[in-house]
């Protein structure tokens, strides 16, 4: 399996990667494509879909940022799921350096939520409950109350408050 940088929206896969991007995840947590391909030309930001023998497994949506690395998207295509994949990938991310983690999860509020945070904290990540607020990614939403899981150890308050006043204005700068 290798990892794949995708720099324009007109490269491979790219369009098999949208489609589970908008499966996967819900509008108010999706950029529209035209933010989407100004938020490609940012050399921090890695769009990086999984392939294995030429086929599409998966991607993660990430940003290398100078204290930190925030995986901004994370899904395997439906066929692949639940066979491991999924922490594999984050196991090879993690390796990949020794900056910490940071991504986004939503509250724990029904047993889907539950299961994905159950998934994240078996590969090593802590549920911090601070209060969080994403940011609008569409003119028409509000801000996304959301929780922090971070790798390898969990941040105090004031660093979530750090992370979003330093990196929202990078991460979400199209939006905001």
């Amino acid at each position: 399996m290798k990892l794949l940088r995708l720099k324009n929206t007109s490269d491979t896969y790219f369009k098999e990667a949208w489609r589970l991007y908008e499966d996967a995840f819900p509008i108010e947590e999706r950029r529209f494509i035209e933010d989407q391909s100004l938020v490609l030309e940012n050399e921090m930001y890695h769009f990086e879909v999984l392939i294995e023998k030429k086929q599409f497994m998966g991607f993660i949506l990430w940003w290398d940022l100078d204290t930190c690395r925030y995986i901004d998207h994370f899904a395997t295509a439906t066929k692949h799921r639940n066979k491991g994949l999924g922490k594999l990938v984050l196991n090879i991310f993690i390796d990949k350096e020794d900056k910490p983690i940071i991504l986004e999860v939503e509250l724990p509020t029904c047993k889907l939520n539950e299961r994905r945070i159950k998934f994240y904290e078996k590969v090593g990540f802590k549920l911090n409950l601070h209060s969080y607020k994403m940011p609008p990614l569409r003119k028409d939403q509000s801000a996304l109350q959301l929780l922090l899981m971070t790798y390898p150890s969990s941040i105090s308050k004031k660093d979530t408050d750090l992370f979003a006043q330093k990196y929202h204005p990078i991460i979400f700068k199209n939006n905001l």
